[in-house]
């Protein structure tokens, strides 16, 4: 007794494949639910198709969706923003006083690009800055940066 797969036997393993891929995101199960969808379209176009045949496309169209997604998809979903990246990465960055710091209360920078995500911070500067000085970021205290003017 020959095991005889039709299309929709390919197309529902597709689909369960694909579903489980809710419960297991890694983007792995996905490719072999698309894998058999594959089979299930060529079973459409030839029923004639033996279940070594069935197999054998499965399996390299499974691969195939595998390889693509590691060489082309995945690289491009890399976050490239500066949030959440280490403290000194942010070291050297340079922005403009737009609030200078008194006894009471600590000055504000603003930079053209935000930095861990945000554009104006709170600073704290040992030499004497007035409004529009460029300072440069030495570290990151809490919520606060040290700078050095830029002269």
């Amino acid at each position: 007794m020959e095991l005889e797969l039709a299309y929709w036997h390919w197309l529902v393993l597709g689909m369960l494949l694909v579903g489980f891929e809710i419960f297991i995101p890694s983007f792995t199960v996905l490719w072999f639910g698309l894998g058999a969808v594959v089979v299930a379209v060529f079973l459409v176009l030839s029923p004639a198709l033996t279940l070594g045949w069935q197999l054998f496309i499965w399996a390299v169209f499974s691969v195939v969706f595998t390889a693509a997604w590691f060489k082309f998809l995945r690289p491009k979903m890399i976050d490239r923003t500066k949030a959440g990246i280490t403290q000194e990465a942010i070291a050297g960055e340079t922005g403009m006083v737009i609030k200078t710091p008194t006894e009471t209360s600590r000055g504000h920078v603003r930079f053209t690009t935000p930095i861990l995500g945000d554009d104006e911070w709170e600073f704290i500067c040992d030499e004497p800055v007035v409004i529009g000085d460029r300072v440069m970021i030495k570290e990151a205290s809490g919520n606060t940066l040290v700078v050095n003017k830029v002269i």
